[in-house]
C-alpha cells in the first residue's frame, strides 16, 4: 500500500525561523489528514512542498517507493499524480463547467467519448450534471467549490491536496460542503491532505489530525484521541472548547484526573504546591448538590443549552454547560467529573 511520507521535512526561506522545521508524518493510503494550526504555523508550506510548488531545504517526501522531492531534486507537480483544490477555486472564467472539469484530461490528450464519460462521472459525483454548460460566474461559491472538486476527481489522482477550501463560504455552505468532501473521499478512495485553521472542520472530516505550531508538528492522532488526550497547552487550547486551569498537583499525578483529585486541587489555597496545567472540557463540569459552590460570572444561551462561566475560588474561569439559565452573580454547586493533565 502506498503511503505519503514526510521525513524530517524542513523549509527555510531565510530571515529567521524556518517556515517548516523537522516535520515527520505518514499519511496512510486512502486516509484523510487535516493539517491544523493558526495562520503562519507552516501548514500551507507543507502542502505546497507536497504538491511540488516548493522544494524542501532539508528532509524528503515519498509516495510509496517513489521519491517526490528532497533538498537535491524535486519531481515537477505534473508528474506526481496529485490534484489541488485552492481557496480561490482557480476556475477558468471563459470555460463552461464541463470544460473546467475536463481541462486536466485535455492536457493529458484525452478526448472524445472517453472525455465526456469521465467528465460526466465527475459532475454526477458532486451533483452538478445539470450545470455542465454554465460558466463559473453563474454559480454560487459552493457550486464553484464542487466544480474544483470534480476537476480533481476526473484524473483519478493518488493524492488530493486542499488548501482551506471552505474559507470563503458562509457557515451554512460550509456544513453542506463538508458532507460533499466526505462523499468525495469515500467514493474516490484518494489520499487527502486538508489544510485548515478551523478545528471543527478538521474534527468533522479527517481520519487523522496533525496539529502544527511555529513550523513544527506538535501532535498527530485520530480526532477522538486528540480531543480526549491532547499533548500540551497548544493542542489543548486549539482543539474543542475547554478551560486550561493551573492547579497544584504532585509530579507523578496521573494524566486522567477524577473529581476527588480535582476538588482537592481546585480548593487549595493560592501558592500551595507546584501548579500544573489541567484541561477541563465544559461537558465534564456538571451540576452536583455535593459539588463545590461556584459563582456564575456569565450565562449565554446557545440554542440547545446555556454556556456558563464559573469563577473558581482563586479567580480562574471555568467553562460549563447547563440546561437552564443561572443568573449572573448567583452561586451553584458543580463537580468536575474529569480533567486531563497537559
Amino acid at each position: 500500500m502506498a503511503q505519503l511520507i514526510l521525513n524530517h521535512l524542513t523549509k527555510d526561506f531565510g530571515g529567521g525561523r524556518p517556515a517548516v522545521s523537522d516535520v515527520s508524518l505518514t499519511v496512510r493510503e486512502g486516509g484523510f489528514l487535516a493539517l491544523l494550526g493558526p495562520s503562519g504555523c507552516g501548514k500551507t508550506t507543507v502542502l505546497r512542498m507536497t504538491a511540488g510548488f516548493e522544494q524542501p531545504s532539508d528532509g524528503s517526501i515519498d509516495y510509496g517507493e517513489r521519491r517526490l522531492s528532497d533538498a537535491a531534486r524535486a519531481l515537477p507537480p505534473e508528474k506526481r499524480n496529485m490534484a489541488m483544490v485552492f481557496q480561490s477555486y482557480a476556475l477558468w472564467p471563459h470555460m463552461t463547467v464541463a470544460e473546467n472539469v475536463g481541462y486536466p484530461l485535455k492536457v493529458r490528450g484525452v478526448s472524445g467519448e472517453t472525455w465526456r464519460r469521465k467528465v460526466g462521472e465527475a459532475l454526477a459525483l458532486v451533483k452538478l450534471t445539470d450545470y455542465a454548460e454554465r460558466r463559473p460566474a453563474a454559480l454560487s461559491g459552493g457550486q464553484r467549490q464542487r466544480v474544483a472538486l470534480a476537476r480533481c476527481l476526473v484524473t483519478s489522482p493518488d493524492v488530493v491536496l486542499l488548501d482551506e477550501p471552505l474559507a470563503n463560504l458562509d457557515q451554512h455552505l460550509r456544513k453542506s460542503m463538508e458532507e460533499t468532501f466526505r462523499i468525495f473521499h469515500e467514493r474516490s478512495g484518494a489520499t487527502m491532505v486538508y489544510v485548515t485553521h478551523d478545528q471543527s472542520e478538521a474534527m468533522a472530516l479527517a481520519t487523522d489530525v496533525a496539529v502544527m505550531s511555529e513550523g513544527r508538528l506538535v501532535q498527530m492522532a485520530a480526532p477522538s484521541e486528540i480531543y480526549a488526550r491532547p499533548e500540551g497547552t497548544v493542542v489543548g487550547g486549539l482543539i474543542g472548547r475547554g478551560s486550561i486551569l493551573k492547579v497544584p498537583l504532585a509530579e507523578h499525578a496521573p494524566r486522567a484526573l477524577a473529581w476527588p483529585q480535582l476538588r482537592e486541587a481546585i480548593g487549595s489555597a493560592p501558592g500551595v504546591g507546584h501548579r500544573r496545567d489541567v484541561l477541563v472540557r465544559p461537558e465534564h463540569v456538571r451540576p452536583d448538590p455535593l459539588g463545590m459552590a461556584l459563582e456564575v460570572t456569565a450565562c449565554v444561551y446557545e440554542g440547545e443549552r446555556f454556556a456558563l462561566t464559573l469563577a473558581l475560588p482563586d479567580g480562574q474561569a471555568l467553562k460549563a454547560f447547563g440546561d437552564t439559565a443561572i443568573p449572573v452573580g448567583q452561586k451553584a454547586n458543580f463537580a468536575v467529573v474529569s480533567g486531563w493533565r497537559l
